[in-house]
């Protein structure tokens, strides 16, 4: 009965101490198009300009950590590392920066003394009537005229440069240009391959070997052998880093600048090389200082 009676009692107590919830609401904010386009924040060009500034800070500290040597004595200590390979080559590796739009450098170079045998370049020459008569003779490997199209594009003819006459090239580049274009084969004015001067252009070629970068702005080229003389070495690779300012736009060679101020379009864009390394088969990757 005392137990009944405590059940109840609690019972009791606990209803009382119940409190009912009460809920209110309130009004939905209202999402407008001037509030959220008030949120997008578009920085000033004097915000962008410093930082870019950051950011090119940022890397000249991050390059100066880096151990730097001069050529000769990057030559030197490969060459201590070598000693017992007198046949391995010194490897030019050198950085470029290219952007969007921007096509890689490529250009030709003639070292005073040849690493490795020249692979001998095998021309196409678009071309017609007397022009042809005159590649032909001036030794050219394939030339014709718009028969020559279906052979490419089957690889029945492949070269290594191909040159066009200007009254060619509009017939050639609506079938070649994407075919041609990514290979770096297609025929252009700026790079002097759309020409009437193809003899010239073809005993230019004598003596001279390409050097193309890859896809990231990278060039690589062997450039001596470790049982050069130091002046030899010195001398090539001065020689093929001459090739690569002038491809680039950093040459302050006087025709360089005289041909872009006839350039109505101001010129083509400097390509920045950011690094210059020299290297061997077993040897480190050395950074040069004076390049």
């Amino acid at each position: 009965m005392l137990g009944q009676l405590f059940r109840r009692s609690c019972l009791a107590s606990q209803l009382l101490a119940y409190q009912p919830r009460h809920f209110s609401t309130s009004s939905v904010l209202q999402y407008t198009r001037k509030s959220a386009g008030s949120t997008i924040r578009v920085p000033s060009k004097k915000a962008q300009a410093a930082k870019t500034r950051r950011k090119a800070a940022i890397a000249a500290k991050e390059n100066e950590r880096y151990l730097k040597l001069t050529l000769q004595d990057a030559i030197s200590v490969l060459r201590a590392v070598e000693v017992a390979f007198p046949k391995s080559t010194y490897e030019l590796t050198v950085k470029t920066k290219i952007g969007n739009g921007v096509a890689v450098p490529r250009g030709r170079v003639s070292l005073p003394r040849e690493a490795k045998p020249k692979a001998e370049d095998k021309i196409l020459v678009f071309a017609e009537g007397r022009l042809a008569e005159d590649a032909k003779k001036a030794g050219a490997h394939i030339v014709g005229g718009l028969e020559l199209i279906d052979g490419i594009l089957n690889n029945r003819h492949r070269a290594t440069t191909i040159l066009c006459t200007p009254s060619l090239i509009k017939a050639i580049t609506p079938k070649l240009g994407r075919f041609l274009g990514p290979l770096g084969l297609m025929p252009s004015e700026r790079r002097g391959t759309v020409t009437e001067d193809v003899v010239g252009y073809i005993q230019r070629l004598r003596g001279t070997s390409e050097w193309r970068a890859d896809r990231t702005g990278t060039i690589r080229a062997p450039i001596a052998m470790m049982d050069f003389p130091m002046d030899d070495v010195v001398t090539n690779f001065r020689q093929f880093l001459t090739s690569v300012k002038k491809a680039t736009g950093n040459s302050k060679d006087p025709e360089a600048a005289d041909r872009k101020l006839k350039n109505s379009g101001g010129g083509r864009p400097v390509i920045a090389i950011t690094k210059v390394m020299l290297s061997s088969s077993r040897g480190p990757g050395i950074r040069i200082a004076d390049f």
